[in-house]
């Protein structure tokens, strides 16, 4: 199938050609003609199959087919809510590529910048505007913006925005929008609260989902390393550097720990930045821009940049704390095996960690592979401690016979068997082993063993 067939203008199919795709991906396939037709829709897809286009495409070509003359400034049509100011100027991206031929005008507002010249623009006059929850009430209360006469209204990542607590937000704005609209609602997952909101707004809503819900792209290579704590950034290290990664981003749970990590690794000689909620807009801004560009190495994110960063060919996501929801997981390693590329997903896993681990194998329905480099076997006298707040335990430091030269010089756990990586490189990797019932790491191959053969844990 081509973009021909799908009921696009001439111009959008002009620009889409101009961005080199010749294809619709499943969820465009399915989407765009549905929404050209006014349906109100429920989109489920995983992330990097295209869904952006599948709302942004459709929605130009329905505010052209609609247009109606008007008097002084243009109305605002159509309104895309975001979850983060990343995924919001990603969706604005769009918005000014596919619709570079036509006459519409678009902007995007979000906080952490300067008001003002947002206001110029909404007072201008717009087509299409996307946008934060609480920039955008910030020009209700302006009165810079207008919503009485939205016809389009997109929920991009609905819940994500559930997740970071802006329904109280999203409720505001939908009491100024008018009753009757199309209305869209794209996301990855759908939990309760989505299907509760989907059903509070959207009427005889068509329901698109490309994929089984929660589950991880089939093109994204996985695989958990287990190591003990103290030793994660070591190895992190010691993988960009014997690997040559040249690209690589890098999941923490916390702020501060994404600071820290950054600041480390640039210590190892890896040029690193850090982005995060409390960073300036403008210093996110340009550790983006350095991380595409290749100035950056390893950008180090906490989960607000998992939905809006947009990387053509981004080959390693490294999680280098799982995170605490499940579903997170899903959206961290969706930033790599985007648009029918290959990717690679790789997780440090301490013992602290491991029921996470046994959760986000419950959710995607997939038993990961797990495997340990020589020389960075666990200690399995180390107990697991809880994490709370999105912190781990302290977890005391430790000498170790191979000392602090990347593993080299360690001995192999006795009994172990090697087995060549995903890639058919050297037999580097090591399945863990260890003797002792009562440890965690015992219990967790028990119980993966037990699901294996039907039985519950």
């Amino acid at each position: 199938m081509s973009f021909d067939s799908l009921g696009l203008s001439a111009e959008i199919l002009r620009a889409v050609s101009e961005k080199g795709y010749t294809s619709p991906t499943p969820i465009q396939q399915q989407a765009i003609p549905l929404v050209i037709e006014g349906r109100d829709l429920m989109g489920g897809a995983q992330t990097g199959t295209g869904k952006t286009a599948g709302f942004t495409l459709p929605v130009l070509q329905r505010l052209m087919e609609t247009a109606k003359p008007h008097k002084g400034r243009r109305p605002l049509r159509a309104l895309v809510l975001t979850p983060t100011r990343e995924l919001a100027a990603q969706v604005h991206e769009s918005v000014q590529t596919y619709g570079r031929h036509l006459p519409l005008k678009s902007a995007v507002v979000f906080g952490g910048v300067s008001i003002n010249p947002q206001k110029m623009k909404l007072i201008k006059g717009l087509d299409i505007l996307v946008a934060t929850p609480g920039r955008l009430l910030d020009h209700v209360s302006q009165r810079s913006a207008d919503l009485s006469k939205i016809d389009i209204l997109v929920l991009d990542e609905a819940d994500r925005m559930l997740d970071m607590g802006f329904i109280r937000d999203i409720n505001k704005i939908l009491a100024l929008l008018p009753k009757e609209k199309q209305t869209l609602l794209f996301s990855a997952t759908f939990s309760s609260e989505i299907k509760k909101l989907a059903n509070d707004l959207l009427k005889d809503p068509a329901l698109v989902e490309v994929a089984q819900r929660n589950t991880t792209a089939e093109r994204i290579d996985q695989v958990v390393h287990h190591v003990d704590k103290s030793r994660k950034r070591e190895l992190l290290s010691y993988m960009i550097g014997s690997k040559n990664w040249q690209q690589v981003l890098v999941f923490t749970r916390t702020k501060h720990g994404a600071n820290r990590l950054a600041e480390q690794l640039g210590k190892d000689g890896i040029t690193s930045a850090a982005i995060h909620g409390n960073k300036s807009q403008g210093a996110r801004t340009k550790a983006l821009a350095n991380f595409k560009s290749g100035k950056v190495r390893v950008l180090v994110a906490t989960d607000i940049a998992a939905r809006g960063i947009d990387i053509d060919q981004l080959p390693h996501v490294v999680n280098f704390e799982l995170p605490n929801v499940a579903e997170d997981y899903v959206h961290r390693i969706g930033r790599t095996g985007r648009a029918g590329n290959e990717g690679e997903a790789m997780s440090l896993v301490c013992v602290d960690e491991l029921k996470l681990l046994k959760d986000i194998e419950r959710l995607t329905k997939n038993d990961i592979p797990k495997v340990t480099i020589e020389g960075y076997e666990v200690d399995p006298s180390i107990k697991a401690e809880p994490i709370q707040n999105g912190r781990g335990g302290r977890q005391p430091s430790r000498k170790r016979s191979n000392g602090n030269n990347g593993g080299k010089n360690a001995s192999a756990n006795n009994g172990s068997k090697t087995r060549r990586n995903p890639k058919g490189h050297k037999n580097e990797f090591k399945r863990s082993s260890s003797n002792k019932s009562d440890s965690p790491w015992a219990k967790a191959s028990e119980n993966r063993a037990r699901s294996k053969n039907g039985n519950p844990n």
